[in-house]
């Protein structure tokens, strides 16, 4: 299969063009420092032509409301254009479970992206995952005020990005798919875990349980963060990972 990967130099689609060229397929890394800026639309159309399946795993350079809405739907916009003209078969993004039932600006400009592709026409998958691993750190850093971390105690699961793209790597390869949930192999609390994390890096800041304390500019239920149904697991466990 040929296969586009949009944003295949940053963490998550370095590690799906890596896994898909190890299976055979041929695979353009696509990104804007290689002539392919799907803000502007600059080099989608030559980018996708020949493609069997295009794999959007890009991300906002700002997390600002009206700029993350912005790049979402015109970047969306743009691909899906591209390929619906280009004869493109399988189109594949990478969302955040729960995404629907948070009311934050990233939240609402993914939902946008994923309608956007549900109509598109285009044989879709979406594959919706957790929180990275990787990411618990830079959770604290944006919950914490005045040297004190608050967290909300909700369910949290949080799962590797090598789990991830694996994921994205399978779907990919595929019949479209619909919409796949990935999550972690263990269902903890958020709050715990921000501590753990922490405490793994000689991080002294003292973390607070907080129901109120909002995650993205939005107040949590229990279920917010976690598959409400079945997921595909991945293997790596937050112990494993925060002493890797």
């Amino acid at each position: 299969m040929r296969i586009v990967v949009i944003g295949g130099t940053g963490r998550i689609g370095s590690q799906v063009v890596e896994l898909l060229r190890a299976e055979g397929h041929d695979v353009l890394a696509a990104s804007p420092s290689g002539g392919v800026d799907t803000v502007s639309g600059e080099g989608v159309a030559d980018a996708v032509a020949g493609a069997d399946a295009v794999v959007d795993v890009s991300n906002s350079p700002s997390f600002a409301d009206d700029d993350v809405l912005h790049f979402f739907t015109t970047s969306t916009g743009h691909l899906l254009a591209a390929e619906a003209a280009a004869g493109v078969r399988h189109h594949v993004v990478l969302s955040i479970v729960g995404a629907d039932g948070i009311d934050a600006g990233y939240m609402r400009a993914k939902v946008a992206q994923e309608r956007l592709v549900h109509e598109s026409g285009i044989g879709w998958s979406v594959v919706r995952a957790t929180q990275f691993h990787e990411f618990v750190a830079a959770i604290a850093d944006g919950s914490t005020v005045d040297g004190v971390v608050r967290i909300p105690p909700v369910a949290f699961q949080p799962v590797a990005a090598a789990d991830v793209a694996r994921a994205v790597a399978d779907v990919a390869a595929g019949e479209p798919a619909g919409t796949v949930e990935i999550a972690g192999p263990e269902r903890l609390r958020f709050d715990e875990v921000v501590r753990d994390a922490l405490a793994a890096r000689g991080d002294t800041r003292t973390v607070v349980a907080d129901p109120a304390a909002p995650y993205f500019g939005a107040v949590l239920d229990e279920g917010s963060l976690v598959p409400a149904g079945d997921a595909r697991l991945g293997t790596v466990t937050f112990a494993q990972a925060v002493h890797a």
